[in-house]
């Protein structure tokens, strides 16, 4: 959970534009708009929550292993690499 204010405001601010996403998608299947149409927002919807979804890890591992002096240069590099990894496999 992203905890200071700016990281905080970066992650409601991603809720909301995913609600108004998921809110355009519903008036889309409501209004029986085509599939292409509506498997584009559908893509658009999951990308913005995998997008949600790196930062709040990102968060969580860097709150959760804090960069002090018991830190070594291999742990950093590690925490560095699995949030690489994670934001490739969320794209």
């Amino acid at each position: 959970m992203p905890y200071n204010d700016r990281e905080k405001k970066q992650a409601l601010t991603r809720v909301r534009r995913i609600k108004g996403q998921v809110a355009a998608l519903e008036q889309a299947l409501d209004e029986g708009t085509e599939c292409g149409v509506i498997l584009h927002q559908l893509a658009a919807v999951r990308g913005a929550v995998n997008g949600l979804m790196a930062v709040v890890l990102e968060s969580y591992l860097r709150e959760e292993f804090p960069d002090n002096e018991t830190r070594t240069n291999s742990q950093r590099k590690s925490i560095d690499e699995t949030i690489s990894i994670v934001r490739s496999y969320l794209r």
